[in-house]
């Protein structure tokens, strides 16, 4: 079950018939609040349109308050005591038909001919007599306070009931219905100021998790848990910025090198009060902060990155001045985490019992082969919903991820599947680029990612120093190439993936989970299906390839 595209609701009545949508309808079926349809008589405002497969399509209106009925007006009277004539059941049956005349005259309906459709009106706030009914409203299409218990069964039957000379629509029909209220004929440049409303309307949603800071900010230890897309990064930023704001001196750290660019550059901008202490990788911490020795192997010398590093943190942190530690420390992709860092993260508090730690997790982005445990925290809190991808890009990884999560990002184009071999994914993932940009796509609106060996254009710009290469990520005339390693709480309105691995290898299904999740509005995946399903599962597959749309095929 997914919502469309508009997320705002008329008033509160409309509001909890969404929440009772949102949580009762079935996995496989859609809904729609707030559709506007024009036709050659008038404009049509559908509350909700409701599809079930195997039973049908029902447009529901809804109107709060106290409805009533003398057998030939309606009316509805508010708490205020305003009172007006209404005509709920005209509109439901109205906007039906319009809806209906315009999905059956959009061409990618064809010649499917006519499936079943019903209307029905929703009073939530009424108490309807089992024995009303009217010429034009028998019972079982009008619900009142009393019915919403067994709304979803009772208005699941009404096409079948009242619609019975024609068919049900299957699952492909309710994604052909869903692809058809998207509209047709939209330029790309268009996509672009679709792609910049979801960011805004994504930002409002994430805002709005800043209650779970609201809620818990007398808890010392918690961890906030959460699959890609859920806001975790944001909350980050949030919680230091808070505890920055009230007084206390903050780290914010991360193991990422490109996810630490992203916070220094969103930090930059805060008032001085707000700004954390610290901002940067756990190892920055250590070896520009603090000291600590720097290894001659770089990259290279994992015992150092692991173990030997770490250990010397601990020694140095013992020797600190009490006042340059830290009252806070949040820490975000925590799951990057070795066992052997969390000492040194604790020996960075002032009080390493009762200091501030608030940690940012998703088991299932563990992508590094090291193990380890978070601290305990007084607080699980776990995020369920899905603020960042649009539904298509959510639905590719949804079986990846380690909890069922909640759609909010709206509608966008389908993912884009180009089958090639591993070998051939690199220059595929090239040609997918160019047609990004010759679509409309802006080159700062593309990232390139691989989860085998680097782009050659990544590998080149990394020889001119880490620093040059992420400040890059913000460039305005250049795609970016990086590795899902490296862009774990990052993302981009387009992601072109090159799974150029050539056969599922530790934690392959981790890095196809990350790869899948980055983009925000557009996603192409280059690779060999038989890989995805290897690695990712048959579900994987089939959710890469959209009902009816045909994969292209290049190399072998």
């Amino acid at each position: 079950m997914t919502a469309g595209a508009h997320t705002q609701y008329g008033n509160a009545t409309e509001a909890t018939v969404a929440r009772l949508l949102e949580t009762s309808l079935p996995p496989d079926a859609r809904y729609w609040p707030n559709l506007r349809v024009t036709d050659r008589r008038k404009d049509h405002e559908l509350d909700f349109v409701v599809a079930v497969p195997g039973a049908g399509m029902v447009v529901l209106e809804v109107k709060g308050g106290q409805v009533s009925f003398d057998g030939q007006t309606w009316r509805q009277t508010h708490s205020d005591g305003t009172s007006k004539r209404i005509h709920p059941v005209d509109q439901a049956r109205d906007g039906k038909y319009a809806l209906r005349g315009y999905v059956e005259g959009d061409p990618r309906w064809g010649s499917r001919g006519r499936v079943r459709w019903g209307h029905a009106v929703v009073f939530p706030y009424t108490d309807i007599p089992q024995g009303f009914s009217t010429p034009d409203c028998p019972r079982d299409l009008v619900f009142g306070r009393g019915d919403l218990a067994g709304l979803i069964d009772a208005m699941a039957e009404i096409p079948v009931r009242h619609d019975s000379a024609h068919r049900a629509p299957d699952q492909e029909e309710i994604e052909l219905l869903a692809e058809i209220l998207r509209g047709r004929g939209f330029p790309q440049t268009d996509l672009i100021g679709f792609a910049a409303e979801r960011v805004a309307t994504a930002e409002l949603l994430t805002e709005q998790q800043g209650l779970i800071l609201d809620v818990s900010k007398l808890v010392r230890r918690m961890e906030i848990r959460g699959g890609a897309g859920s806001g975790k990064t944001w909350l980050a930023l949030e919680q230091a910025r808070r505890l920055g704001h009230s007084g206390q001196r903050v780290a914010l750290v991360c193991y990422s090198r490109g996810l630490a660019a992203y916070f220094r550059r969103v930090t930059r901008g805060w008032p001085r009060k707000d700004k954390p202490a610290y901002v940067g990788t756990f190892h920055g911490l250590g070896t520009d902060v603090w000291g600590a020795e720097v290894s001659e192997l770089d990259d290279d010398d994992s015992e150092y990155w692991e173990e030997r590093l770490p250990t010397q943190m601990v020694q140095l942190a013992a020797a600190l001045d009490p006042v340059t530690k830290f009252d806070a420390i949040v820490v975000d992709e925590a799951q990057d985490f070795a066992d052997a860092w969390w000492p040194a993260v604790l020996s960075a508090l002032k009080d390493a019992d009762e200091g501030r730690l608030t940690i940012m997790s998703d088991e299932g982005q563990r992508v590094f082969a090291r193990f380890g445990g978070v601290p305990e925290c007084q607080v699980v809190l776990t995020l369920e919903q899905n603020l960042r991808n649009t539904r298509q890009i959510a639905d590719s990884f949804q079986s990846l991820a380690l909890t069922r999560m909640r759609n909010r990002g709206g509608e966008g184009p389908d993912v884009r599947f180009v089958e090639c071999a591993a070998e051939a994914a690199l220059d595929v993932a090239d040609e997918q680029v160019d047609r990004m940009l010759d679509e409309g796509w802006r080159p700062e609106d593309v990232a390139l990612l691989t989860v085998g060996s680097r782009h050659p254009e990544q590998v080149a710009r990394q020889e001119e120093g880490q620093d040059e290469y992420w400040g890059s990520f913000w460039d305005d005339d250049q795609v970016f190439y990086g590795h899902v390693l490296g862009f774990k709480g990052l993302e981009r309105s387009v992601v072109v993936l090159a799974l150029n691995e050539g056969e599922s290898r530790e934690l392959s299904r981790e890095r196809l989970y990350v790869g899948l999740s980055r983009a925000r509005d557009c996603l192409v995946v280059c690779g060999d299906p038989a890989y995805v399903e290897a690695v990712g599962g048959p579900g994987v597959v089939r959710k890469l390839r959209p009902a009816g749309a045909a994969s292209t095929h290049q190399g072998s």
